[in-house]
């Protein structure tokens, strides 16, 4: 007789609309069938690192999250932030019910709920990058990510996202429109691989370990989750006319190619802004601004795919 694994399964019930329940009703009886199962809903924002820290505590090594980027990226919070359990014997699989769902795209987990659940149930691993947010002027802990991290622009689309997700798809979008007539330069210094580059009119900063970010954008050009390398985007005097004639090279990746436009791969990378409006955010959420170091923690986390 096969003895089940133990799995504990965090649902963010809020998730894609309100979708994140009816989900779990829906999927629990086949999880039933193959894994001994432990589940906990989220009830408040960032209740998942919580949740995280309380199951490894007892033990827990394999999860199922029901969710969006967001929750994902609080559990990979909550993962990075303990020292009870080795992060490389960690395990996770993922139900993508969120607005953005951008994560999945680089390791292509369908958005079909049983198909997303075969995936975990074939019990088939791969490893990728995790990247790691040190506040260097502030006594802030550290800040993980999975997928991509920004500074301006895209910064404050997720601000504006965040405080309404009623259109679905087309949130980042209009979020992306509304940021044209809101967003103001800052002024930057970025050192990495031994050099220094300033701008007095920086527009967006991007530090990517997968491919896309904002619902399908491309701001990145060679992003590899499993090279050791962060994949880094930097462009400056990007105007509001600038934006709207190249609105569809945002998604099909042409957009590095401006001549504004400057790309680079590093292990690691301290940034410093003087604006202390510019905001920042990781994989879709977004986090305080400041002095920051991100440096790279290769193939650190384990998931099914």
């Amino acid at each position: 007789m096969t003895v089940k694994r133990n799995f504990f399964v965090i649902i963010n019930p809020v998730s894609g609309n309100g979708h994140g329940k009816r989900v779990w009703q829906k999927i629990q009886p086949k999880l039933n069938l193959y894994y001994n199962i432990t589940f906990c809903f989220t009830s408040h924002q960032n209740h998942e690192i919580d949740i995280t820290h309380e199951a490894l505590k007892n033990g827990h090594k394999h999860f199922i999250i029901i969710g969006g980027d967001g929750t994902l990226n609080n559990f990979i919070n909550g993962v990075f932030s303990q020292q009870n359990i080795d992060t490389k014997s960690i395990t996770f699989g993922i139900i993508p019910i969120g607005t953005g769902n951008d994560w999945v795209k680089t390791h292509g987990i369908s958005k079909n709920i049983n198909k997303a659940l075969d995936i975990i149930i074939n019990n088939k691993t791969n490893t990728q990058d995790v990247g790691c947010i040190n506040y260097l002027n502030k006594n802030i802990q550290n800040k993980y990510f999975i997928n991509l991290a920004g500074i301006g622009f895209d910064g404050l689309v997720v601000n504006i996202v965040n405080k309404n997700r009623t259109f679905g798809k087309l949130t980042y979008i209009l979020g992306a429109v509304k940021g044209l007539f809101k967003y103001h330069f800052f002024e930057t210094r970025i050192s990495l691989n031994s050099e220094v580059i300033t701008s007095k009119a920086c527009f967006m900063i991007q530090i990517g370990i997968c491919k896309y970010t904002g619902s399908g954008m491309q701001l990145t050009h060679l992003a590899n989750p499993k090279d050791g390398l962060f994949d880094i985007t930097i462009a400056t005097s990007f105007y509001k006319w600038d934006i709207i004639k190249n609105i569809f090279k945002l998604f099909n990746g042409k957009i590095v190619k401006l001549k504004h436009v400057k790309t680079f791969k590093t292990k690691r990378l301290v940034i410093e802004t003087s604006n202390k409006n510019t905001y920042f955010q990781a994989d879709g959420e977004q986090i305080y601004s400041g002095k920051i170091e991100a440096f790279i923690l290769p193939n650190a986390i384990q998931f099914y795919s």
